[in-house]
């Protein structure tokens, strides 16, 4: 299984909002890594609301415009400003800076 990025616990960040758009919503379900977006949410204490498993596209996912806008909010309203991501197999830290995750390698990597 593929490993993403941890999201620092003290990672702050605020909530900008943005018009919500349930087609754009949709179309992006079958290209999110679930798995990656609830953790990612969770470590930011905005996970409420999200299932487990992630809304198969459809007549069902139209159905339930509140878990549309929950991931809304988590893909396009909650932004990172000050932080870092550890990747989980080497335990790098990358700094995040004005809203820009600084992912750089060293010239010795």
């Amino acid at each position: 299984p593929r490993k993403e990025a941890v999201v620092s616990t003290q990672s702050t960040g605020e909530v900008k909002e943005v018009e919500f758009n349930a087609d754009f919503i949709t179309r992006m379900l079958e290209r999110l890594e679930w798995g990656a977006l609830v953790d990612a949410a969770s470590q930011l204490g905005v996970a409420d609301g999200l299932p487990e498993m992630a809304p198969s596209s459809g007549k069902e996912v139209d159905e339930e415009e509140d878990v549309l806008r929950k991931i809304h909010h988590v893909l396009l309203e909650v932004e990172i400003t000050e932080g870092e991501l550890e990747c989980p197999e080497t335990g790098r830290k990358f700094p995040i800076k004005n809203g820009i995750p600084d992912m750089r390698l060293n010239e010795d990597e």
